[in-house]
């Protein structure tokens, strides 16, 4: 029988407050630790690794009983950061990593030999099988109803197929924004969840105001897909400017994309553009909004401290 996502990180709750690219942060999960879940924040929201040493070294501090923290890490080639942030992780410390977009076999092997956790993000039972045989610990099943970038298959049919065919627990992520929600992943046999977009909209987020005011605003229905972020499909809030940009790549990255020797190249330089065009929408004022988020935005009727939306999710 699998472990639940509380008896493997020893928390209180089965929730993992999802590393969102600029939106998580050291305070968001310091408080989501004290609320008695786990709180992960994506390594790249650090420019240097001096700074993501500190925040590790700051969590470690700041932990208490019932909390769990981690770190996500790209751990495809167009993150060239990836290997010394991995190094730094698995030298200080932490509960658990997530990985996503790329092999975790190489995170696996340093971070087991630091005794910290790996759970990797998948979105069929292809890549769970890989991932399980490398040796993750757990699974996060990425649904299409999650925020960034998901998967396409729905949050009942994958994990009911996960369950059946891994033998390590299944973690859903997607569609996540209140207690129901929560009751409803876990009848299907997962073994906990990983909450994003709800948290966009917390007293934490060093984000504009108006980008978590949109996710007050918009609803479900406002979510869309677009290709001009990452080069990886993504879902965004279907702002004006989003609108107007549109969302389906360029005819010149469509054309540079056929070429084998040039689409890792274009994939690294759409990455380092788009996450450029999302950073100064997430932390300027600016008309360039493009701002990341999940349909279960649906839910978010305030800007709350994290505690109260952590309350709202377990009571």
């Amino acid at each position: 029988m699998s472990k639940t996502l509380t008896e493997l990180l020893k928390i209180k709750y089965p929730i993992i407050q999802a590393p969102m690219f600029l939106v998580s942060n050291v305070d968001m999960v310091k408080e989501a630790m004290k609320s008695g879940i786990a709180g992960c924040i994506p390594a790249l929201n650090y420019r240097t690794l001096e700074e993501l040493r500190l925040a590790i070294k700051t969590l470690k501090n700041e932990k208490v009983e019932g909390g769990s923290f981690g770190f996500n890490l790209i751990v495809n080639k167009s993150n060239i950061k990836y290997k010394a942030q991995l190094e730094v992780i698995c030298e200080e410390g932490c509960d658990f990593i997530i990985t996503s977009l790329g092999s975790p076999e190489e995170t696996i092997k340093q971070a087991h030999k630091a005794g910290i956790k790996v759970f990797c993000d998948v979105v069929d039972l292809k890549f769970a099988k890989k991932v399980e045989a490398l040796g993750a610990d757990a699974i996060i099943a990425v649904n299409n109803e999650a925020g960034g970038h998901r998967g396409n298959i729905s949050p009942k049919a994958l994990i009911t197929q996960l369950v059946a065919n891994c033998h390590i627990p299944i973690i859903s992520a997607g569609g996540v924004g209140c207690k129901a929600d929560i009751d409803k992943m876990l009848s299907y046999g997962a073994a906990g969840v990983s909450v994003g977009s709800p948290f966009i909209a917390s007293v934490e987020a060093q984000v504009t105001d108006e980008y978590k005011q949109a996710c007050v605003d918009y609803g479900a229905e406002d979510i869309v897909m677009t290709e001009r972020i990452s080069g990886t499909p993504c879902t965004v809030i279907n702002t004006p400017y989003v609108k107007k940009i549109g969302t389906k790549a360029t005819w010149i990255e469509n054309l540079l994309n056929k070429n084998r020797t040039l689409k890792k190249w274009v994939k690294m330089i759409r990455f380092s553009i788009g996450m450029n065009a999302t950073k100064n929408a997430a932390t300027k004022v600016t008309y360039k909004t493009v701002w990341v988020a999940g349909p279960s935005i649906e839910h978010t009727k305030a800007i709350l401290p994290t505690k109260e939306i952590v309350k709202k999710l377990v009571i």
